[in-house]
């Protein structure tokens, strides 16, 4: 993680390198401030960035889907669409629009009319700095019930464009061999559902010094 990224508490990572196991949350909703990894159910990977941009298209920072599922750079933190509008520790409700920021680089998820390099969909990137892009980073999260629930598959559609966060499973080569890539399908489909995994999940009455490790 670069120093300039104040939104990220030193404690959180030092908390993260202990939850790359497998394990999954217990049951319960998904929160305002909670960093989690996002598993793509079709394809078993997670929703991954790390400092390698793309060789086309917008040149910004490349997003991909990985299977390992112990990878730091698989981290992102739930937030809202403006700074106070998402209460840490409040839970996310169902059509609530969002920000996820990948933990290490400090970027927002983001999308925007590129074609993305392998499957000319819709490219998805990670844009901005410590925490700060524009408003091609808000995503509205797609589920049946009242709030984002952690053992239930979801939808992330972008409010911009109006694409669904999607895998089909076009895999890279050098320098990211294997990964999968990430980008925009403009319909709901099977491709695009993802469920909450390994994560730190914030209550509304935890102390800031203290964690929940699920």
């Amino acid at each position: 993680m670069r120093g300039g990224c104040s939104l990220f508490p030193l404690l959180f990572l030092a908390l993260l390198r202990g939850l790359c196991h497998g394990r999954e949350p217990a049951p319960g909703a998904v929160t305002c401030g909670s960093v989690l990894k996002l598993l793509n159910t079709r394809h078993s990977v997670r929703l991954h960035s790390h400092e390698v941009k793309y060789g086309s298209g917008s040149g910004q920072q490349s997003v991909t889907g990985v299977e390992a599922s112990d990878d730091a750079n698989s981290y992102w933190r739930i937030r809202g669409k403006s700074d106070g509008s998402c209460q840490r520790g409040t839970p996310v409700k169902c059509g609530q629009a969002v920000r996820l920021t990948h933990v290490n680089t400090g970027k927002n998820l983001h999308t925007h009319h590129f074609p993305s390099p392998l499957s000319n969909n819709q490219e998805v990137s990670a844009f901005g700095d410590d925490g700060e892009g524009d408003d091609l980073d808000i995503w509205i999260v797609q589920c049946s019930g009242t709030y984002w629930e952690r053992e239930d598959a979801v939808r992330f559609k972008h409010v911009g464009t109006e694409v669904f966060l999607s895998i089909t499973g076009e895999q890279y080569g050098h320098p990211i061999r294997g990964q999968r890539e990430v980008h925009g399908m403009p319909t709901a489909n099977h491709h695009n559902y993802w469920k909450a995994m390994e994560g730190v999940f914030i209550k509304p009455s935890m102390d800031p010094a203290k964690h929940d490790e699920l």
